[in-house]
């Protein structure tokens, strides 16, 4: 089956435990929570989705039929000058487990690359990930139960940060949810990790300074 990709870039990592870092990001096409079209957003498993994964159209994107050939065009954005620092790839979505496969990471990393991951945790993980982030929905089965970083859109009804803090994570944030009321979920955010230190704060950094 070919990977379908929705784009690819170069930029920093705008999120969790990251960011600030250079980071190619391939970006999956597709999600299992959300078909990406308006009309359906009410009725969707995930109804604040800020990101549009929706068809092959953006820069870098198509359909690779090879790990190969997506892993050329990946490592082909890292920078020639980068010396020994490893390519650092984020494989977002959508929801990038739709595609993501042991065969893909293989090759990132015989190609030397580092292998991020940020889901929703609905589906199964393949072996391999160099780290592993999990943003969990309030209407979805968590099944990835484990993992370097859980970053919670803050506040879901139903998706209160109590549900989980005994999960087998090591970092725990929150992120504001974006929108018309983003100001005051940045307050309501910041105000449950002062009363809560086992969470950190997770801002969008990149919409900040106007990176993609």
């Amino acid at each position: 089956m070919p990977y379908l990709i929705k784009e690819i870039y170069y930029t920093l990592q705008g999120e969790g435990m990251h960011a600030g870092r250079p980071a190619v990001f391939c970006r999956f096409s597709g999600c299992n929570l959300w078909n990406g079209k308006e009309d359906s957003r009410a009725t969707a498993f995930c109804q604040f989705c800020d990101t549009d994964f929706a068809g092959t159209d953006g820069p870098g994107g198509g359909s690779y039929s090879t790990a190969e050939e997506l892993a050329h065009v990946i490592d082909a954005l890292w920078p020639s000058n980068a010396g020994s620092e490893r390519p650092y790839v984020v494989c977002t979505g959508g929801e990038p487990l739709l595609q993501l496969d042991s065969s893909l990471i293989y090759t990132m990393h015989a190609a030397g690359m580092i292998v991020a991951v940020e889901t929703n945790g609905t589906l199964p993980a393949p072996e391999g990930i160099d780290w592993l982030c999990v943003s969990p929905k309030a209407n979805a089965k968590l099944r990835l139960r484990s993992g370097h970083e859980l970053k919670l859109v803050y506040p879901q009804d139903g998706a209160d940060p109590s549900r989980f803090v005994s999960l087998n994570f090591k970092h725990f944030l929150l992120q504001p949810m974006d929108g018309p009321s983003r100001e005051v979920h940045t307050r309501l955010a910041a105000k449950y990790c002062l009363n809560h230190p086992q969470w950190r704060l997770s801002l969008q950094t990149h919409k900040l300074l106007g990176l993609p």
